[in-house]
C-alpha cells in the first residue's frame, strides 16, 4: 500500500520538489469579445468554444453576460394587438367578483385560449408568457 507523505512545507509536493506557481492569463479586451463572438456564431457551442481555447467554460459564460447589452437597450417595447370583440362570452358576477378580489387578470386570446394571472405578476414573465402563446399561433 502506498502513501502519500506531505512534509507541511508550503510550496513543496510530497517528494520535496517545489511546485511551480501557477500564473492566471489575462486577456485582452480584443480576446474576450473575439471569443464571445465566436460562441454566438450559429451552431456554435460556448463549452466547445471554451474548450478549444483551453478557458473554463463559466469565464466564457461571465464574459458573455457582461457584453451583453441592457435589456432596455436591445429592442424597443413591443406591443402585441389586441382586438376587443363585444361578442366574447361573460364571466359570471361572482367570478368577475371573486377575481378582483384576489387581484387576478384574465387576458382571453383571439385563438380563445385564456390566460390568467396574478396582478403582481412581472412584466417581463407575461411578456415570455405571450410571445410563447403567440409563437404557438
Amino acid at each position: 500500500m502506498d502513501t502519500i507523505a506531505t512534509d507541511g512545507v508550503a510550496g513543496q509536493d510530497f517528494r520535496g520538489e517545489t511546485a511551480r506557481a501557477r500564473r492566471r492569463k489575462s486577456y485582452t479586451l480584443e480576446e474576450k469579445q473575439r471569443l464571445v463572438a465566436e460562441s454566438y456564431e450559429p451552431g456554435a457551442s460556448a463549452s466547445l468554444v471554451a474548450r478549444r481555447h483551453d478557458i473554463n467554460a463559466n469565464l466564457l459564460f461571465t464574459w458573455r453576460r457582461q457584453m451583453r447589452p441592457p435589456a432596455s437597450a436591445t429592442s424597443p417595447l413591443e406591443l402585441i394587438p389586441v382586438e376587443v370583440i363585444s361578442s366574447a362570452p361573460t364571466a359570471s358576477p361572482a367570478a368577475v367578483a371573486g377575481a378582483e378580489q384576489r387581484g387576478m387578470i384574465e387576458v382571453i386570446l383571439v385563438s380563445g385560449e385564456r390566460v390568467r394571472v396574478d396582478a403582481a405578476v412581472s412584466e417581463a414573465a407575461l411578456r415570455r408568457v405571450l410571445s410563447a402563446l403567440k409563437a404557438l399561433t
